[in-house]
């Protein structure tokens, strides 16, 4: 079998003892050990109603190490095994999710299709009509995508996923450099677009549109736009409205920090932080704001997800940055010592640093969504500045993620120096 472990010395109990292990294991994101059991189903239990499950189970580990292709046999495998149970729509969605990563946009789309078809009331159809759109834009066929958009319209008229199906129209116009067309959808979306439980929201909507108007040419109708974006430190957008609004020679006063967001802005080890950061010229304050998000600076924080500490760090990916970071043979519960946590926390940031040149925003999705996801949005955005890179955040907890980092961020710069120091 694909991906099958070398033979271990794994006692063999039962097929629910063993489904319970792995998913266990599989929770706790320790993969290997996760597949050991499942493949014990797969091999002495192939009746078990367990079965399911635990393929499923083995597609989902190989996904999440970012083993495209072995993940697909075991979610393919489900999809069509197992059409009726949830494991099996959740295979047929994650196989398009894999395609997508591995660049088959077309088959990815064409799978999303499928599930579209088979599960026309499915948990995951909505997104599902969003991803074909999004597939299909990136394999060059916009026509069809913007088919794909007209159809989501009808079958979901005023709902949610109408709204993200436009917004998935407008980054598509973007990208494109069709100017016009991107001002008239953000202009139907201003117009009647309903925000609340959406991906996207009226002031990013309005961003695009100033960006829009503004690149092409038309400066006066681009600074108005840009006047209308809310004027806040905890608006991302607002901030960069103000940027682009100094950028092309018109300024608003700027939001002063409130006393709360002071209060809730500590510098807290600052010696590590600083001894780290200094290594690979990472800006502190960054490093505070993804600590704050992360933990609210506990250093004994644990996430379901088995993260750990200060910067909330998964074992499978600290073990890949212990050695660079100076720090020796690690076991989990290491993670909770504030400094092995800050020293492999910034060695990770480094290479997110150095994977995405330096665009804080493109760190700060990867940290929270992974970086093949953090990569695809990067890719698609075009021209590639910050705002367009958020725009194109897939994921509605990982857009809120960037946009509070940042909005961490903004604040310790208003309070701190680069050495931490209060201004």
């Amino acid at each position: 079998m694909p991906g099958r472990p070398a033979e271990s010395n794994m006692a063999t109990t039962n097929a629910p003892d063993h489904l319970a292990k792995g998913q266990a294991f599989l929770e706790n994101r320790q993969f290997p050990q996760a597949r050991e059991h499942f493949f014990k189903i797969l091999e002495l239990f192939p009746t078990d109603p367990g079965l399911a499950q635990a393929v499923f189970g083995i597609g989902r580990s190989f996904m999440w190490e970012r083993s495209y292709d072995t993940a697909i046999v075991y979610l393919d495998r489900a999809a069509r095994e197992f059409p009726g149970t949830r494991y099996g729509e959740d295979g047929l969605s994650f196989k398009g999710a894999s395609l997508v990563r591995l660049g088959k946009h077309s088959e990815a789309a064409s799978v999303y299709q499928q599930y579209v078809t088979m599960y026309p009331v499915g948990e995951r159809v909505e997104s599902a009509h969003t991803n074909i759109i999004d597939a299909l834009r990136e394999a060059g066929k916009y026509d069809d995508a913007n088919s794909w958009v007209d159809k989501t319209l009808q079958k979901f008229p005023g709902e949610p996923v109408a709204t993200n199906a436009m917004n998935s129209r407008l980054r598509m116009e973007i990208y494109r450099e069709r100017w016009p067309a991107a001002i008239a959808t953000s202009d139907a979306m201003i117009g009647s677009a309903k925000f609340a439980g959406t991906i996207t929201s009226m002031d990013e909507v309005k961003f695009l549109k100033g960006l829009a108007l503004e690149k092409s040419g038309n400066t006066a109708a681009a600074s108005a736009t840009y006047s209308t974006v809310t004027n806040s430190l905890s608006s991302y957008f607002g901030t960069l409205a103000s940027e682009r609004l100094a950028s092309i020679g018109s300024r608003r006063v700027a939001p002063l920090v409130t006393a709360k967001q002071m209060n809730d802005s500590p510098v807290v080890f600052r010696g590590e932080l600083l001894q780290y950061s200094k290594k690979h010229d990472i800006d502190p304050r960054f490093l505070l704001a993804i600590m704050k998000q992360e933990s609210g600076f506990r250093p004994d924080a644990k996430s379901p997800a088995s993260a750990r500490g200060l910067l909330q760090l998964v074992y499978d990916t600290a073990i890949k940055y212990n050695t660079a970071a100076g720090i020796g043979n690690i076991q989990p519960d290491d993670l909770f010592v504030p400094r092995t946590n800050i020293a492999i926390g910034t060695e990770y940031i480094a290479a997110l640093k150095k994977q995405f040149g330096g665009l804080y925003e493109a760190i700060a999705a990867s940290y929270n969504a992974g970086e093949d996801n953090a990569e695809r949005w990067l890719a698609r955005s075009k021209p590639k500045e910050a705002g367009v890179f958020a725009a194109e955040v897939g994921f509605a907890e990982t857009k809120n993620y960037v946009f509070k980092v940042m909005t961490n961020y903004r604040i310790y710069q208003e309070i701190y120096d680069k050495d931490l120091k209060k201004k």
